[in-house]
Parts: C-alpha cells; sequence; structure tokens
C-alpha cells in the first residue's frame, strides 16, 4: 500500500533527524575545543623502542603504552644521527645533519650553517605561547647556552636545579661510600634537594600547564625527560620490577666478525664510572662480564619504567585540567641505546638499536574518540600493579619514517601552514623543512564514519587489551577484528 503524505512526511523527518543528530553532537564536540589545538611535546633521552606498546615482554610502561592506545604509533622510525645534539637540531629544524653541518656539539647551527627556524620558534611565530621544560635542545654551544633562546621560547628554559649532580658522587656503593658510578639506583629523600632532575621536570610541567589553562593563547609545552640516560640514576624501588634472575642477555652479544673499526664505538663514556672503571675491561672490545651486563640491562629497564611514572604524572595532570581534549601530544626519543648486541654499550653507531627510537601522536577526535565529559584518557598507571596488563596501541604504520618528519606534522596536525620544503641548497632560506609530512597517515575514516567501530574504540579507552594486527595494520582487540576489517 502506498504511503499517505502525512507518513512520507514522518518517514523524511525521521531520516533528517537522524542523519542530522549525529552531526549535530560532533559539531558540539568541536564547538567545546574551538581554535587552534596546543602542543605537548615529550622528548626522551637515549630511549630504544623497549616498551610495551612495541612488543617489549620485559619492561613496564603502562602510562606510555596507554598513551599508545590513543595515538598512531610509527614502528619504523629513525633518527637522522645516534648522537644526542645533532639528532635534537636535525628533527627541531627539520634539517639533515648535513644541512646543519652538526655532528657533534661543537658548533650553533645559526652561526655556522644558516639562521634556520625552529619548531617552536615557528609556533611562536604564529601565536603560541612556547615553552622549554628539561633537555630538549641539547645544553651548551650546540644552542648557544641558551637552548636558542630567545628565538624559540616565549621565555627563558627551564632546567631542574637537581640535574647539577646527574654526574657527581652521589651513588651509595657496596663499601657505603658515595661514587660517581654508571648504575645509580639512590633513595631519593638521601639524594642532594631530596630530589631528581626528571621529577622536578614534571612537577613544572604541570605547573605550566595549570598556569596556560587560564589564559586564552593556545601554547607549545616541550618537556625533555632524562632518563634512561646515563648515568642510571633512579629510585632503587624500580629495581624491585626487574630481578636480575629474570634478566636475559642481549640475543646477539658478540662483536660481529670482521666489523670495520669505523663501525664500532667502544663506549668510552661508560667506561669513566667508577664501577665500569674498576672491572679493568680491555679496550675497544671488552668484554663486560656477564653479570655486570645483567645488572646493566636491569638498570636500563628500571630507568625506563622510572620514566613512564613520570609520563604517567604529567598525562594525567593534563587529563585533569580537562587539556586532553584540545592537545596534542607527540612522544619520541632523539635515539636508541645499544645493550650489549653487537657487543655495544653505547649510542654513536648506525646499528639499528641505536638509531630506531620510538614515535607516536595523540590527535584529540583524530587518533582516538574525543572524551566525553569527565571521561579521563589518561588515568594515572602504577607500573607495580604487576595484575595489569599493558593496552594495545590504537593505530600504527610500520612505514619508514624519519625524525625529521616532526616539524612539518606537526604543524600541519595544528593547523599551520606547512613549512615549504627545502630547495638544494637551502643555507640560505630560513623556513623549509628536508622532511616529509606525515599527514597522510591521519587519514582514518573507519570509527569517524562507523558508529559500532567509535563505540568499539571509546570502549578500549578504558580497557587492557591483547594486540590483534588486522587487515590494513591497524592494531586493534580480537573482538573488533571484524569491524577493523
Amino acid at each position: 500500500m502506498p504511503l499517505t503524505p502525512p507518513a512520507w512526511l514522518l518517514l523524511w523527518l525521521s531520516l533528517l533527524l537522524s542523519s542530522v543528530c549525529p552531526a549535530l553532537k560532533t559539531a558540539a564536540q568541536a564547538s567545546a575545543s574551538t581554535g587552534a589545538l596546543n602542543v605537548l611535546l615529550i622528548i626522551v633521552d637515549d630511549l630504544r623502542p623497549s616498551l610495551g606498546c612495541y612488543g617489549d615482554k620485559i619492561v613496564r610502561s603502562p602510562n606510555i603504552d596507554q598513551l599508545a592506545a590513543h595515538s598512531l604509533l610509527f614502528q619504523n622510525a629513525f633518527a637522522q644521527q645516534a648522537v644526542c645534539a645533532p639528532s635534537r637540531v636535525s628533527f627541531l629544524t627539520g634539517r639533515r645533519p648535513d644541512t646543519t653541518r652538526l655532528y657533534d656539539f661543537n658548533s650553533y647551527w645559526r652561526s655556522h650553517s644558516g639562521n634556520f627556524s625552529t619548531i617552536p620558534q615557528y609556533f611562536k611565530e604564529n601565536g603560541y605561547v612556547t615553552m622549554s621544560v628539561g633537555k630538549v635542545f641539547h645544553p651548551g654551544i650546540s644552542s648557544n647556552y641558551s637552548d636558542d633562546s630567545p628565538y624559540s621560547w616565549s621565555f627563558l628554559p627551564y632546567h631542574p636545579s637537581s640535574e647539577k649532580y646527574e654526574n657527581t658522587k652521589t651513588c651509595r656503593g657496596q663499601d657505603g661510600e658515595l661514587h660517581a658510578n654508571l648504575l645509580c639506583p639512590v633513595d631519593v629523600k638521601d639524594v642532594p634537594e631530596g630530589t631528581l632532575p626528571d621529577i622536578q621536570s614534571t612537577e613544572e610541567a604541570i605547573r605550566l600547564l595549570e598556569k596556560m589553562k587560564t589564559l586564552s593563547s593556545p601554547f607549545f609545552l616541550a618537556i625533555g625527560y632524562h632518563k634512561p640516560h646515563i648515568p642510571f640514576r633512579y629510585p632503587k624501588e624500580f629495581q624491585k620490577l626487574y630481578p636480575l634472575e629474570n634478566i636475559t642477555l642481549a640475543p646477539d652479544p658478540q662483536v660481529p666478525g670482521g666489523l670495520p673499526p669505523v663501525a664500532y664505538n667502544p663506549w668510552m663514556d661508560i667506561r669513566q664510572r667508577e664501577d665500569v672503571k674498576a672491572l679493568n675491561i680491555s679496550v675497544p672490545y671488552g668484554p663486560i662480564p656477564v653479570d655486570f651486563q645483567q645488572k646493566i640491562r636491569q638498570s636500563y629497564f628500571a630507568s625506563v619504567s622510572y620514566l613512564d611514572t613520570q609520563v604517567g604524572h604529567l598525562l594525567g595532570a593534563l587529563d585533569d585540567l580537562e587539556l586532553a581534549n584540545r592537545t596534542i601530544i607527540a612522544f619520541m626519543s632523539d635515539h636508541g641505546w645499544s645493550l650489549g648486541e653487537h657487543g655495544e654499550w653505547a649510542k654513536y653507531s648506525n646499528f639499528d638499536v641505536t638509531t630506531r627510537v620510538p614515535l607516536m601522536f595523540y590527535v584529540p577526535g583524530k587518533t582516538a574518540p574525543l572524551p566525553e565529559a569527565g571521561q579521563k584518557l589518561f588515568p594515572y598507571r602504577d607500573p607495580f600493579d604487576l595484575a595489569s596488563q599493558w593496552m594495545a596501541p590504537g593505530r600504527q604504520s610500520w612505514d619508514l619514517v624519519e625524525l625529521m618528519s616532526l616539524f612539518p606534522t606537526l604543524a600541519g596536525l595544528a593547523g599551520l601552514q606547512v613549512p615549504p620544503r627545502c630547495p638544494i641548497p637551502s643555507f640560505h632560506i630560513e623556513l623549509c623543512r628536508e622532511g616529509q609530512s606525515l599527514l597522510n597517515h591521519f587519514r582514518f575514516h573507519d570509527w569517524e564514519e562507523d558508529p559500532h567501530l567509535h563505540e568499539v574504540l571509546a570502549r578500549r579507552q578504558t580497557q587492557y587489551v591483547v594486540p590483534y594486527v588486522a587487515t590494513g595494520g591497524r592494531c586493534g582487540t580480537k573482538n573488533a577484528s571484524r569491524a577493523y576489517n
């Protein structure tokens, strides 16, 4: 029977409302975060992808894993060089070391190569309040002894006061005396000032977030964490997470036969530490005694879990201040570190373990649904809660990418004009980039268009899951595999 006009009208109205209401909801969510997105850039020193979200079965990193669950994670991201200053100057300017002419620590690119703009400088010139906490640029001559102030920052960068004790005799040895050791688990209340640099950096970053919450300007906050950089100076309770009897050696601990000397670094920086000196290890190839190898790996993993707690406190504060729904979070490392692979105990090489880094981006409403009112995206996760399981990454890319892509990617995600590609040569060009933008990796359609999958992803925000790689390389839950496929 044909429908009467009133029935046609009712059907039309119902269809109209069913299509308009979700759009109104999306618009309402978007209006709650109108204006520019903030940026929180977390840079970690010497962190290889030894994290649960990268498949590591030993390291406990629940807070970073939780961030990965809401992010796009890059599985094959690499630094331009496995040395702090060249890597940081490269990704913060978007230029290769061949362009910055920095391969060590001994020059400032603005006077030695060209007056190249930096990521924070570009955001500052586009109306952002830019702030630096901890080790963002490498300190010293490579950043003009000023962390590139005043070009990059709206006010003077913050460095924790306890930083000056990192390489001093603050490590209690078995003889009861204080030493400048490589392995340095400490009782925090007994160290000078009763705190550690990364704890102070977290506290300062939270203070700045609280301040920015009251202002109308968008912010760009970069925080640089020291650990797991040597010395491994961290709260001693984190050792309990990694009993020595559970610590294995590197799967390939021998120096490769026929390795050219130029490809090997004799890890002189750790040989200078008192506890390593006492081992009287031969130069250049060692080897380090097996029991001490286990202790180095134990302290590296413990340092990573200590770092994870600081990231957890920082992201928890972002949540509490209701800034998570309008802040891009980028998490990365400047390079990796060898833990005995190929007989190496350092960075300073081109092996995969020293150049491959963690890299992930959380973009509100893009890599994960916008949080509902009162919902916590980043509640603090205790790494000592051994009953909890790690969270699977939200989305993953297996494409080969490089840290130079950070500049154009952050600019594009924040809605700024992406700087143009650099000509060759580009020493005379202040603003351009040599890295490829990663924006095409953020073109998601599945959960935005599929209400069922939207519900699945929202549920995953509060649920520990087992990883499942579905068609297209995205990682979800086994229960959500049909939706992903």
